[in-house]
């Protein structure tokens, strides 16, 4: 069930709203709970029941873990039961995310006729992101800081339907609280209002712009032994576009879905493709996966407290983990490794003392963003290196005319898509809306737009669910 889905626009959505505030408005607070929680549970069976099971022992375990774990008073036994609960977490993960992965690679030191046979092990929605959660929460819980949670609060924080499949990573500190506040159970018109229009805004993002731009990128991926000077360009371009607004646009809706149950979920984007060097642009893009790369691998590496060597040591440990973080392939390592140098090279530059001004930075800094996108998206580094050497000049630089861009109806959404890039960002417009006439209209074109672009591009996954 996607968020830009019928199914979940028509009767999903209203339907888990409806029910949940009517249950809170007639003081069954616990049954509105459970309502919400099992609502969210449909929602992630929708796809693969058979991994409901796998997601539901992996809260069972982690919650009583946890509540254990801040008792234990011996510090060996305690750091020992800590470990375990990692590693139990850990190894959920790479069996089914890296394992065929592993095999692969194993098979390639062995003699031929020797190879270890796996049979191809589908990756669970969401795996990669209800683990970071699970980390987070059994490290703190490592420090005794989740005390006293309920296993439906605890659950919620897990399971709540918005951000469970692709983001934002959330915190149980910034989850958990809310759940318990009397006022998130009382139905909030300004808080309904405000989420719908950033819900809205994510839609468009993704059905107009991202689906767009995917045809490009598609087209272009799919022929990268063979790109010319342009279509290379035109294809890395139109996946850098893509992946942005495919992935804003979800976080967008999963904020504004959130808003319409008075839960806050924490800001993902903040116009990266405007960051004026890499820094910048870390603050910016998936802040929520940057903060806890920062909070749970780059500071208890020890961050910048042992010396300037150690601290960029630090930096590409830390992206390289981010870069296999997101898939099993050599290509999201080396995309890790590339922008785990490049803050390096940032901070090495920061001491030259040297300024450069803003439209240059952002140049720079988007430009290397663009050329490390190819390694994300290639399926192979040696396609990504055939799609680079196109862009640099290494193959044929004539202009054939495009293969990639073919069709001119197109140009209008590219157009839009490229302006938008500029124009204030979801964060800005949200704060910037009034309950007045003019919002009104705004909400109702952006609804029409929504229905009428609903089906007419051939709907897609969004891409960071293969994550």
């Amino acid at each position: 069930m996607l968020f830009n889905s019928p199914e979940f626009l028509g009767a999903f959505l209203p339907i888990t709203l409806i029910v949940y505030f009517l249950l809170n408005k007639y003081k069954l607070n616990k049954t509105g709970k459970l309502w919400l929680l099992l609502c969210s549970l449909f929602f992630y069976a929708w796809w693969k029941p058979i991994y409901l099971l796998l997601l539901m022992a992996s809260m069972l375990f982690n919650y009583f873990a946890g509540q254990r774990l801040n008792y234990v008073e011996n510090p060996k036994w305690r750091k020992i039961f800590y470990i375990g609960c990692l590693m139990v977490n850990l190894s959920v993960l790479l069996y089914y995310k890296y394992a065929n992965f592993l095999v692969d690679n194993i098979n390639l030191l062995l003699p031929k006729g020797h190879e270890l046979i796996i049979d191809p092990i589908m990756l669970p929605l969401a795996i990669s992101f209800f683990t970071f959660q699970k980390f987070a929460y059994i490290t703190d819980s490592y420090k005794g800081e989740t005390k006293g949670y309920n296993f439906f609060d605890f659950s919620l924080f897990v399971a709540f339907f918005p951000q469970l499949i692709a983001g934002p990573i959330v915190h149980h500190k910034q989850i958990v609280p809310q759940f318990e506040s009397e006022q998130s159970k009382l139905f909030n018109s300004d808080n309904f209002v405000r989420g719908l229009y950033q819900f809205l805004m994510g839609l468009i993002k993704k059905i107009m712009i991202a689906d767009t731009f995917a045809i490009l990128a598609n087209a272009g991926y799919a022929e990268a032994l063979h790109l010319s000077f342009v279509d290379s360009w035109i294809t890395s371009l139109s996946y850098a576009i893509q992946l942005y607004f495919d992935f804003s646009g979800y976080s967008d809706m999963a904020i504004g879905a959130a808003l319409m149950f008075n839960i806050k979920l924490p800001l993902n984007f903040d116009s990266p493709y405007k960051s004026t060097n890499i820094q910048d642009f870390w603050r910016r893009w998936h802040i929520t996966l940057g903060n806890f790369l920062r909070e749970y691998i780059y500071i208890p590496l020890g961050g910048n407290r042992k010396g300037e060597f150690k601290m960029m040591n630090n930096l590409v440990i830390t992206f390289l983990i981010g870069g296999f973080w997101h898939g099993a392939n050599w290509t999201f390592v080396v995309w890790g490794l590339l922008h785990g140098i490049a803050l390096v090279i940032h901070r090495l530059w920061q001491r030259t003392g040297i300024i450069i001004s803003d439209f240059l930075g952002i140049l720079i800094t988007f430009l290397f963003v663009n050329f490390a996108w190819v390694f994300f998206r290639a399926l192979s580094i040696s396609d990504a290196f055939e799609v680079i050497k196109s862009m640099v000049g290494l193959k044929n630089i004539r202009y054939e005319g495009s293969h990639v861009f073919t069709d001119i109806y197109l140009l209008p959404m590219i157009t839009l898509g490229v302006l938008l890039l500029f124009w204030k960002n979801p964060k800005q417009l949200v704060a910037e809306f009034q309950p007045n006439k003019k919002h009104l209209i705004y909400m109702i074109v952006l609804g029409l737009l929504g229905l009428l672009f609903l089906n007419s591009i051939t709907a897609s996954d969004f891409l960071y669910f293969d994550f």
